[in-house]
């Protein structure tokens, strides 16, 4: 059979599908990065420690946050159904796969960023203690977190970013990250669970072992959610892993979402 279509009716059909198959392409990139950490490769044994008793968090991790669905990849979620008020149910209920900012070369936001590609804790220490602490992200943009650990206060105005401002501090062995000052753009998973400038999220990361650490995060953001929530998720380290090279900048897709043709395919 035969079809014939004009040029402009023929380049948006080109556009949906070249969108389509850049959306599966990209999905089907998780499992390879799930699988760099197996639970059963992450080693047990003590918690290390620096020369002064803090936990030490440094280490190539995997997982720890959430990716696909938020729901189904936290080992617990307090209370059970995530309470949304009716207009972000909506917006969530509208959102597609394609439209994930993530899909574009976007930064993943907290907690999304530790789900799906290995992450690593910087974590330097001297003989005076630490003014700061950072996370680096393998996955998209080479992401990094800057967290303040020199017990500033968030400022007063902020502009508001994908990874927010956040202040560090001990409560016993635990780090806690206190983060306000987000954008609102992106989604806490490829469902499309949204939120609003009003997000503040506090991350409890505890090493438990040598190989595992638990991530609890509360979610407040009375904006998008008729309450206060938890997510609660497992990380776990992955021995002599290093992070690699990465190259995702915002905009790089358009070409293939256009409907063009990728000048490198094949090479």
């Amino acid at each position: 059979m035969n079809v014939v279509m004009r040029g402009g009716t023929a380049v948006k059909l080109l556009r949906v599908v070249s969108a389509l198959v850049f959306v599966m392409l990209w999905s089907l990139t998780l499992p390879h990065a799930a699988a760099q950490g197996r639970g059963d490769d992450a080693p047990t044994g003590p918690v290390p420690r620096m020369p002064d008793g803090t936990v030490d968090l440094n280490g190539a991790w995997v997982r720890g946050g959430s990716v696909q669905d938020l729901e189904r990849q936290a080992i617990k979620l307090e209370p059970p159904e995530i309470p949304l008020l009716p207009w972000a149910k909506a917006l969530m209920e509208s959102r597609k796969p394609e439209g994930d900012p993530h899909a574009w070369c976007l930064p993943m936001g907290v907690p999304r960023a530790a789900g799906g590609y290995p992450w690593r804790f910087v974590q330097n220490y001297t003989h005076k203690a630490p003014t700061h602490m950072f996370i680096l992200h393998e996955g998209n943009i080479h992401s990094y977190r800057q967290i303040f650990m020199d017990g500033r206060e968030h400022p007063e105005f902020l502009d508001p970013t994908w990874f927010g401002h956040s202040i560090g501090s001990w409560d016993d062995d635990t780090l806690v990250i206190d983060t306000v000052g987000y954008n609102d753009k992106f989604w806490f998973d490829r469902r499309g669970h949204p939120h609003t400038e009003q997000l503040h999220t506090i991350e409890r990361w505890t090493r438990i072992d040598l190989g595992h650490m638990i991530n609890e995060v509360t979610i407040d953001d009375p904006g998008a959610y008729s309450m206060t929530w938890k997510a609660t998720f497992a990380a776990t380290l992955l021995p002599n892993g290093e992070l690699m090279e990465y190259i995702c900048q915002e905009g790089n897709q358009y070409g293939v979402a256009g409907g063009y043709t990728n000048p490198y395919g094949g090479q």
